[in-house]
């Protein structure tokens, strides 16, 4: 071998020394299987230890599950004990593809290989990663291949393999950094091929929602919902509810066909012995279900499968005088059985006054007779949000009470998007946040009509969604619904048990990764009710970290539980060890921790006996693992595993361990096996079901005088010109001044270093840091809180900081209530008596402020009541209206940065490091929904920023499902950008209508369209600026932090601006001229956003409109004025007219022509609002006094009307409004309606007219009556 052939051209620096040629038998000890004398096809068994053989690497990649392997039992294990496989060992084949070989991982440590395969195990410290590339490279593959023996199938021997020459480094340290070198190569290029895939599956479902499909039909476009009805009914039918198509039915006709299904369904001699339900017990039923009254509890009313009376049916003799038990529903009887589905097609709802006109809804689907989901259907154009408004307007009404309380969902409909919600109840809240959009399998949204119709509210699935994914939420006192991705988890857990086979050691069932936030307590809940439903396991185990249990998740779990369930706690491993060999239905589903599980065994008071161990494990049981990132890597699990060898375990995280961040050479996957479902952060704020996140990098040490001190340290310099005077140093100075901020890997995938790396961790323990970043978060306080109505967490790196930041805060902002917890055993950095005296003060502080009773052994019991605090949960559920009780910011160290919620907390403060899991974990603390408030979560880090944001960039790349758009909102600046692109657009919309100053809203339904749109749009973005600093007013101040170079942004528009703006949005609810509202029944094509229209628009500066109007009253009274100056100075006060509304402008200019005629004479000092208010006043006056006049109506009944905040709810609040029209003179109201109408009416009608009238003049605050013509 020549010189330069012992040498590759390519080498890691450092390495000059020639390679060696070998022979592979030389460095490594290559065997061959066992034969079949040694192992025969009998020996094989269901479940016990994989054999490998050819067929499962022809890729060259190996499985990591044993499931569809050859296996053995632990007795032939044994015996095979010479053919196990180690991490490390290379694999060949024997036959056919001898060329192909493939690296043993720990997926498969421990497994056999077959006689069909050859085993190479690497000696001498030599680097199997890089023999395994090696022998991959063409040049050794081509001689195996060459010296293959054999004519129709080629193959190998271990003499063959020992004689294979290599050419090989001998420094095994560039063997191994070779292989690294390649093992990274080939991550990547697994993971772009994922991508790939990933794509390709995307690029698939484009194509066929962007392109007609042969099979589909075109999308049609509806003009005229009855068309949409019809087609929707008809698709309805096809999907299952073939009973009968019920129209325009009342209450009372719904009623008795709800009676002849539960007399159909309940013939029997123990029931009903084949006579009718009377109209008594059908009131007895219709009792149960007024009283029930709320969503939730009537869920459990429908899902209790059957109702309580007592017959009175004289008929029957047999039962007459008795109670019976009537079935009305049951969940397991879907699409089968006695189960009924009908549909009633615009029923007829009562209102609150009988001589109202009665409403329709669109459709109601009935199940056994009971109303269960109500659906509100729109025209194609018409917004979505229209068909939401009317639900919540029949609510309002009243109309979903009597058998119509029954509904359980609601659902809005147009042609290209659906909706879905739970009915919150006579005393709930509407909530768009939670209005939920389906999705498919793979998160994918579902638009069109069809897809929707065919996917959520088909049978069977829509039986489902009512009988199982939905959750009757004690905590809230609410009814809760399903998303879409929490179905497809629970159903596929629910599916995997159904499927299991008990006799085998199984133990994986897979695990679900659902993002932070997303709802996991309750898909986990509803995974095992499905599973104990189901009969398919004798236990469900949900298995916690300790902490944990003490806080949220058990009261979730029993919140969420049915009347006849039991969630039950183990107060020790006694109750444990009882619950689990309890025969007691229910004792199926148990709450412990990990740590209490884990210790069933061993525990000193408690030894199982083996009859007990035996008892247990002959049960079915299943594990529900929450968190699963955090507490399965360690021994714990591995103990629960061993003790119970035939349970079927399940894992619950936001945060799966995966490759990057693999504990103890192990992922989530190989602890549970395979990814069952995945909803991904990112998934979760596209959907917004989740918030985005507004990280901050602050820097309390400038980032040139690390750089300085770092490279001064490392050149062993006081001084820079010490370091540059000396050429040795000045060489090391000027090597670390150039490092970056922060390492990572380089081209070759080794570690470097970055600054950040040298700086010890005392740098950011001292006063200087700490200070600063107290002074931060108090400066910004009141911004970032939005005045304390937000609560924050602030994590530290231990415990002794913690408390020096606890002290440092009472000392700087006596103001701000704060408080720090965490955990009192442990004895942070060897500093046990500071931390004593230090929770002493934390504990006895909480107890002064908050008037609680508190000491360290009741620790506990303080961080529940934190926990309660934070999260406003019982006893502190309206704490928001009390703001002396509320916590502003918590200080932590590591507890309360994952399994916490609050919608409540919307910043953390970060003075520590973290990573991957840890990092998502913590940052979802901020991300739970809220409202308009609250747009996203802000992040603020301190510590070693630079490495935190790489950090940060490394864990969304992980934790997004390789989707990571949307995760981070648009900082101060682009949010800026935005407002100022947005006004531009609101203004040329005005302009091109012909609108000066904004002083009206256009004309055009399509405009006023667009400007809902823009409006809503450019507040969301401002609501976002003012949480990020902005102010009216100031310029916004961007710091370059390379360069520190300052620049300044400016709003294109002022507060005085947008509260016109807002003025005008307010307008669209009231379109027509007389100020009352468009009827409910009229489609209106822009969608409102009603949170707006609390935007304070009373105090926008009138001292410049006044200064115009005393402008004007100058010139106009002045003698000699000139006609011209008079209109410029009447064209200056006209443009200020904007900041009013269209009513007030209406009287403004009255009043100016007024002025104007002579008929008023202004009096000095007096604000022409001030006008504008007596002509408002005394037009009012006028319009009621006429009302009462022409209906003859008790005027100060009205007048005392007109003066409270009446709304279309509370109108009749105490029979009010019924005292008021007692008074009317129905003859005068007669004359007058028909003098409008032109005809004569019969007398029924008139009280229908006025009731009418009246409600509309009240609410609207009073219009002018219109009155006849004079003949």
């Amino acid at each position: 071998m020549q010189d330069n052939e012992k040498k590759p051209a390519l080498r890691f620096k450092g390495f000059t020394d020639p390679w060696e040629q070998r022979k592979l038998g030389d460095i490594s000890e290559i065997k061959t299987g066992p034969f079949g004398s040694t192992l025969h096809a009998d020996d094989y068994v269901s479940d016990g230890i994989p054999i490998i053989t050819t067929e499962h690497f022809k890729t060259g990649s190996l499985p990591t599950d044993k499931y569809g392997l050859p296996q053995v039992s632990e007795n032939d294990f044994s015996r095979l004990s010479a053919y196990i496989l180690n991490a490390g060992d290379i694999v060949f084949s024997r036959v056919g593809s001898v060329d192909i070989n493939a690296l043993i991982t720990p997926f498969q440590s421990t497994w056999l290989f077959s006689g069909r395969v050859l085993r190479v195990r690497p000696q001498n410290k030599n680097s199997s990663q890089f023999l395994h590339t090696l022998l991959e490279t063409e040049d050794v593959k081509n001689d195996i291949r060459t010296r293959a023996v054999g004519q129709t199938m080629p193959s190998i021997n271990t003499e063959i393999l020992k004689t294979t020459p290599l050419r090989l480094p001998e420094s095994t340290l560039e063997q191994e950094q070779l292989g690294k070198y390649f093992l990274n190569l080939d991550t990547l290029i697994t993971l772009h091929q994922r991508k790939l895939e990933k794509l390709a599956q995307i690029r698939k479902a484009f194509a066929e929602r962007c392109f007609l499909q042969s099979r589909k039909e075109f999308v049609m476009a509806f003009t005229k919902e009855a068309d949409f009805e019809e087609a929707v009914v008809k698709l309805l039918i096809e999907r299952g509810w073939k009973d009968g198509v019920l129209k325009n039915y009342t209450e009372q006709q719904l009623i008795q066909n709800w009676a002849n299904i539960l007399f159909e369904n309940n013939r029997g001699i123990d029931r009903l012995n084949d006579y009718p339900l009377t109209d008594g017990e059908m009131q007895q039923i219709m009792e149960q279900v007024m009283n029930a009254k709320t969503p939730m509890k009537l869920n459990k009313f429908i899902n209790g499968k059957s109702v309580l009376i007592k017959r009175d049916n004289p008929d029957d003799k047999l039962n007459f005088g008795k109670e019976v038990s009537l079935k009305i529903y049951d969940r397991l009887e879907i699409a089968a059985g006695l189960s009924r589905y009908q549909i009633a097609e615009q029923p007829k709802f009562p209102t609150k006054s009988k001589i109202l006109n009665d409403r329709r809804g669109d459709l109601m689907l009935l199940i056994n007779g009971m109303p269960v989901i109500h659906m509100e259907l729109k025209k194609s154009g018409v917004s979505i949000k229209q068909a939401c408004n009317q639900i919540e307007k029949y609510a309002a009404e009243g109309i979903f009470t009597g058998l119509f309380s029954l509904v359980q969902i609601f659902v809005a409909m147009n042609p290209e998007e659906t909706v879905y919600f739970a009915n919150p109840g006579p005393e709930g809240q509407f909530n768009p946040s939670y209005y939920f959009h389906w999705a498919d399998f793979y998160n994918e949204p579902m638009n069109d009509w069809k897809d929707v119709t065919t996917a959520l509210l088909s049978i069977p699935m829509a039986h489902m969604l009512v009988g199982f994914y939905t959750v009757a939420d004690g905590s809230d006192g609410i009814l809760k619904v399903m998303r879409s991705y929490q179905y497809y988890a629970a159903s596929k857990i629910s599916d995997a048990v159904s499927k299991a086979k008990w006799e085998n050691d199984q133990q994986r069932g897979g695990y679900i990764w659902h993002t932070t936030g997303s709802g996991k307590t309750m898909t986990s809940f509803k995974s095992a009710q499905l599973i104990a439903s189901s009969k398919d396991a004798d236990k469900v185990i949900f298995l916690m970290d300790r902490i944990e249990l003490g806080t949220q998740s058990l009261k979730e779990y029993r919140n969420f539980a049915e009347e006849n369930e039991e969630v039950q706690a183990t107060e020790n491993t006694d109750v444990l060890v009882d619950k689990l060999k309890s025969t007691s239905p229910s004792d199926t589903l148990i709450v412990t921790s990990i740590q209490k599980m884990s210790n069933i065994k061993d525990d000193a008071q408690n030894k199982l006996n083996p009859n007990d161990i035996a008892l247990i494990n002959a049960k079915r049981l299943v594990f529900i693992v929450d968190e699963c990132h955090r507490s399965t890597f360690g021994d714990m699990m591995q103990t629960i595993k061993h003790t119970f060898p035939k349970a079927l375990f399940f894992g619950f995280t936001g945060t799966p361990i995966q490759g990057e961040n693999q504990k103890k050479m192990s992922t989530t996957a190989t602890v549970f096996g395979n990814e069952l479902h995945r909803y991904s952060i990112a998934d979760g704020i596209r959907d917004h079901n989740v918030l985005g996140f507004d990280p901050y990098k602050v820097l309390t040490f400038k980032d040139s005088d690390l750089r300085k001190a770092v490279a001064l340290e490392k050149a062993k310099a006081y001084s820079v010109d010490e370091a540059l005077a000396d050429p040795q140093k000045s060489k090391v100075f000027y090597k670390y001044l150039n490092l970056p901020m922060t390492g990572g890997k380089d081209a070759l995938g080794e570690e470097i270093k970055g600054i950040e790396d040298y700086i010890p961790n005392t740098q950011y323990e001292g006063e200087e840091h700490q200070k600063a970043v107290v002074e931060d978060i108090c400066e910004n306080w009141q911004t970032q809180s939005r005045n304390s109505k937000f609560h924050a967490i602030f994590a530290t790196s231990s415990i002794p900081e913690a408390i020096q930041y606890y002290k440092r805060f009472r000392e700087a902002a006596p103001w701000l209530k704060v408080t720090a917890l965490f955990d009192p055993n442990i004895d942070n950095n060897g500093k046990g008596i500071t931390k004593e005296e230090g929770l002493k003060e934390i504990v006895e502080d909480y107890n002064a402020r908050y008037g609680q009773d508190f000491s360290i052994p009741t620790f506990a019991k303080m961080k529940k009541d934190i926990a309660a605090r934070l999260a406003h949960k019982l006893p502190y559920q309206r704490i928001e209206r009390t703001p002396e009780k509320q916590l502003d910011l918590l200080i932590v160290v590591d507890q309360m940065l994952t399994g916490f919620d609050s919608k409540w907390i919307n910043t953390l403060y970060l003075d520590k490091v973290l990573q991957y899991e840890n990092l998502i974990q913590a940052f979802s603390r901020t991300n739970r929904l809220f409202g308009d408030d609250k747009q996203f979560g802000t992040i603020k880090y301190y510590r070693r920023p630079h490495t935190m944001e790489k950090n940060i960039a490394d864990a969304v790349k992980e934790y997004s499902g390789d989707k990571p758009f949307g995760l981070f909102v648009d900082k101060l600046d682009k949010n800026v950008e935005k407002l100022n692109a947005l006004y531009a657009e609101i203004k040329d919309l005005f302009v091109s209508a012909g609108i000066e100053e904004f002083s009206q809203i256009p004309a055009d339904m399509a405009e006023r369209k667009k400007f809902a749109d823009l409006f809503q749009s450019f507040n969301e973005n401002l609501e976002a600026a003012k949480v990020q600093g902005f102010e009216w007013d100031k310029p916004i101040v961007i710091i370059n932090e390379d360069t520190d170079e300052k620049t300044e942004l400016h709003a294109d528009f002022d507060e005085r601006t947008f509260k016109v703006l807002a003025l005008r949005y307010k307008e669209l609810f009231t379109p027509n001229p007389d100020g009352s509202e468009n009827d409910p029944d009229d489609d209106v094509p822009y969608a409102l956003n009603s949170y707006l229209t609390t935007i304070d628009t009373a105090d926008i500066d009138t001292d410049y409109m006044n200064s115009r109007f005393e402008k004007y009253l100058k010139i106009f009274y002045q003698e000699g004025a000139e006609a011209e100056a008079i209109h410029q100075a009447e064209t200056e006060l006209h443009k200020t007219f904007a900041t009013l509304s269209q009513e007030e402008q209406k009287y403004a200019n009255i009043f100016l022509h007024d002025i104007q005629s002579g008929a008023v004479v202004p009096q000095p000092g007096k604000t022409l609002r001030e006008y504008i208010a007596e002509y408002i006043v005394q037009k009012q006056n006028d319009q009621i006094h006429k009302v009462a006049e022409v209906f003859g109506l008790d005027e100060k009944k009205l007048r005392v009307f007109m003066r409270a905040n009446i709304t279309e709810a509370n109108i009749n609040e105490f029979g009010r409004f019924d005292d008021l029209k007692a008074t009317v003179d129905k003859a005068k109201a007669k004359a007058y309606f028909e003098a409008i109408e032109g005809t004569k009416l019969i007398p029924p009608k008139v009280p229908v007219k006025y009731d009418k009238l009246l409600r509309e003049f009240i609410v609207s605050g009073g219009f002018d009556l219109k009155m006849p013509k004079e003949s």
